[in-house]
Formats: C-alpha cells, sequence, structure tokens
C-alpha cells in the first residue's frame, strides 16, 4: 500500500472515530510505529489531525482542507453519489456546481449530458471542462482565488452567482444533523453555497454517508432549503424520517 492511500485510509478511521492510537494503526496496516507516526505528523502539517500521547485526534478546523487530500478522500462513495446526481440532470439544465471534491466528481459523471451551462467558484472544474465540451457553456465566478482550495471567494464571486438564476445548484457540505442543519467548515464556503441555493430553483445536496451526524462550525442552512438529498448508503430509519418529514427527495445506493 502506497503512504498516500494508507494516510487517506487513516484519515477516514480519524474522522469515524475522532481519535487513533498509534499502536493499533501500526498493526492494522502492517508498518512499523514510526511509520505510522510520519503519517499522523503528515495529516498534523495538512491540518487534519492533531497529535496528542499515543496518537492522535481529529483536528478541530474552521477552513476546508486543501482540493488535493479532499479529492483522494471516499473515491468510491463520491462516485457513487455523483452517478445518482447524474440522473437527475437534464440535457440544456443551467447548473451551479460548488468547489467540492463531490460536485467535482459530479462534474465528470456529466459528460454525456448535452447543452449544459454551468456557473461555477471551482478552478479544477474550470480546468476539467477545458475545451472538452463545444456545446457546453462554463461560466467562472471570479474573485479572490485560494490556491489551497483551488477556488474562488469573496464579494465578487458570491454577486456573479447572485446575478444567474439556474436550474439546480449541485452542492456538499461537512456535515449534517438531525435538527436538518447542513454545516461548513469555513465561513467562504459557506457563503458560497448561500448564494447558489439562493439562485437555484432547486437545490441538490451530494454529500457521501460518512457525513450524516456531523457538525462543522458554520450553518449553511437547513433541509427546508433542499429539494433531494443524494448519498451512496440507506442513512438509516431516523434520517429517512427527518427528510420525508421535511418533503426531501432522497436517493441513495452503489
Amino acid at each position: 500500500m502506497l503512504a498516500a492511500e494508507r494516510r487517506n485510509q487513516i484519515l477516514e478511521i480519524l474522522r469515524r472515530e475522532e481519535r487513533v492510537l498509534v499502536g493499533p494503526l501500526a498493526a492494522q496496516f502492517e508498518v512499523s510505529e514510526e511509520t505510522i507516526r510520519r503519517d499522523l505528523a503528515n495529516l498534523e502539517q495538512l491540518g487534519l489531525a492533531a497529535k496528542c500521547y499515543g496518537g492522535a485526534t481529529l483536528a478541530e478546523s474552521r477552513t476546508a482542507p486543501p482540493f488535493k487530500v479532499r479529492k483522494k478522500l471516499n473515491v468510491e462513495e463520491k462516485k457513487a453519489v455523483a452517478a445518482l446526481v447524474v440522473r437527475m440532470v437534464n440535457d440544456g439544465d443551467f447548473l451551479m456546481l460548488d468547489d467540492s471534491s463531490t460536485s467535482y466528481f459530479v462534474l465528470r459523471a456529466l459528460h454525456g449530458k448535452k447543452g449544459l451551462t454551468i456557473v461555477t467558484n471551482s478552478v479544477e472544474t474550470i480546468l476539467e471542462l477545458s475545451g472538452q465540451h463545444e456545446n457546453w457553456k462554463v461560466i467562472s465566478t471570479g474573485g479572490n482565488l485560494d490556491q489551497d482550495v483551488f477556488a474562488f471567494f469573496g464579494r465578487q464571486a458570491e454577486e456573479t452567482i447572485r446575478s444567474f438564476h439556474v436550474d439546480k445548484a449541485i452542492i456538499s457540505c461537512t456535515g449534517l444533523d438531525l435538527t436538518g442543519q447542513f454545516t461548513e467548515a469555513g465561513i467562504e464556503n459557506a457563503n458560497i453555497k448561500q448564494a447558489m441555493m439562493a439562485s437555484a430553483r432547486e437545490t441538490i445536496l451530494a454529500m457521501d454517508s460518512h457525513k450524516f451526524g456531523r457538525t462543522a462550525f458554520l450553518s449553511v442552512g437547513d433541509l427546508r432549503q433542499i429539494s433531494a438529498v443524494v448519498t451512496d448508503a440507506d442513512p438509516g430509519a431516523e434520517w429517512k424520517e427527518l427528510f420525508r418529514d421535511n418533503g426531501i427527495r432522497l436517493l441513495y445506493g452503489k
């Protein structure tokens, strides 16, 4: 197993359990404890973990992790989500896509659609589409470039988004709790998503199942603003009841 793959798996364990220990991780991955310490030090440098005695805890970050990190996490789950979202998009739709790694996988799954217009603050999305679709129109929000997140933020980006009216906004989140609130790590991410929801006839919340029951620093909105939730696995009866009570369409499955 490559070091990067092992670190991604350690991060997934951290996100589920919020704390890991060096010894059990070394046994699980069949590597030395020193190798695991280096892995945890790497995650700490990225702002994703905080080292503690004998292991590490999940970092309480108020900013999104770098896009290059997010793009490598939970890849199969995000592909499953993307395949379901594509069923909800029609040829000729006007869309907004946020800068989340989930939306990036949605974009890649949309390649068979015709005549789309896409408004996005994601540089990765713009690069992915460059020269590939003559019958698609791609509109960048512009704004202040965050080189780690690889996306545009700030007043210019938000004003550009609010100047359009689209069929669907496709966004993700850091967490969704049972009060119906979905949350983000950073204020600029939250502001962009709020602007997209305000400019769309309907909003699709696309999220892998690891995000159920998690809460991040800032509220983006609540389920009354969402048309559909799309995820990779059955979220369970309690969540289904929440969505049903709020009139939310739920799609899930790999």
